[in-house]
């Protein structure tokens, strides 16, 4: 049985702004198991990257954690001075960033910049860590790396970027690897090549990773389980197979409604907005945009339901005595393919 190494209790993340207190993070609870990766979903400002940042201690100055425990090998990393994370930082949790240039100094070599966590962390020599930027670079498929290293960000394509950002990521070889939305700026041939190098990089590093994504396809081959996400809760998680052919929340249903797929005729999109988190709603918050809703949605939170030992779902379609809904026809149709591929 795998070691879990990450453990995120209860989490509550709220932001000071001018028009009020926002309640960005609302009782977030998953963990990470050693060599897994876990994609976190959901629509753009459903608090995927806010959770992320708070692992690696990189919120905004005016975050402020609520509530929670974010527990590294049973050690919550909330109670850590700036000074410890320096240490764990880049060390045994790094992070790729979705935009490489912002990640990268314009004014630093290539090789300078992968070597620096090595001198930084490890504490060896600029020679030897110049030379395991070398390899790291070969490693993620940087062409003529012994000419290259020399070379500055604007000399290279945002695809050799993002390997840069990967390598600067892995070179010391950390425990957990935070990718958030790393592939979003590249075209699909060249996502395709990044998500090849972050699976093989993975089972050479033996690294966990937590993914963080609004597109579902990239999910499928790329995690073991999948949490989802909606205006900083929680809604469903299982395994991927599981959350892919078997979803139970209509919010998981609206998305993989709206995934393109070689037999997709039409695309649904889910109607309305999420709701404003300066006051969020006491019931379901996908309530509103959610056509089987009841009255309780509105009026209650619903608890995380337990379908498997591996699956749950918040919503009230499955409390005891909850009238029985048909998902979409999409959800079913992958439901009958899964049950097939599993007789075959």
């Amino acid at each position: 049985m795998s070691e879990r190494i990450l453990d995120v209790k209860n989490l509550k993340i709220d932001f000071h702004t001018y028009a009020g207190e926002v309640k960005a993070i609302r009782d977030v609870s998953f963990h990470l198991d050693e060599g897994e990766t876990l994609a976190i979903v959901g629509e753009s400002g459903s608090g995927k990257s806010v959770t992320t940042r708070s692992i690696i201690g990189l919120l905004a100055n005016n975050a402020n954690i609520a509530g929670g425990e974010i527990n590294f090998h049973g050690k919550n990393l909330l109670d850590l001075s700036e000074r410890e994370w320096q240490k764990i930082r880049g060390n045994e949790i790094a992070m790729i960033f979705q935009d490489p240039m912002t990640s990268l100094d314009p004014t630093m070599k290539i090789g300078q910049q992968i070597a620096e966590p090595l001198i930084k962390h490890k504490g060896v020599s600029k020679k030897e860590a110049w030379a395991k930027a070398l390899d790291m670079m070969k490693a993620v498929g940087i062409p003529n790396a012994e000419e290259r290293i020399n070379e500055y960000p604007h000399q290279f394509s945002g695809g050799m970027r993002q390997r840069i950002v990967i390598a600067i990521a892995l070179i010391c070889e950390p425990e957990i690897l935070l990718a958030d939305e790393p592939t979003t700026a590249l075209d699909v041939t060249v996502q395709a090549e990044i998500l090849d190098l972050m699976k093989s990089l993975q089972k050479r590093v033996k690294t966990s990773i937590i993914f963080i994504t609004h597109d579902l396809g990239v999910v499928a081959g790329m995690a073991d389980r999948v949490a989802v996400m909606y205006a900083g809760e929680l809604m469903e998680f299982g395994t991927v197979d599981e959350i892919f052919y078997d979803p139970q929340h209509p919010y998981t249903w609206g998305l993989i409604n709206s995934m393109p797929t070689l037999d997709s005729k039409t695309l649904e999109s889910i109607p309305g907005t999420p709701p404003d988190l300066l006051d969020p709603p006491k019931g379901d918050p996908f309530a509103p945009r959610n056509k089987y809703a009841m009255k309780i949605d509105i009026e209650r939170k619903p608890p995380l339901f337990k379908i498997t030992d591996t699956h749950y779902a918040a919503t009230w379609l499955l409390a005891p005595g909850a009238p029985k809904v048909e998902p979409p026809l999409e959800i079913q149709r992958r439901w009958k393919k899964y049950q097939e591929m599993q007789k075959n």
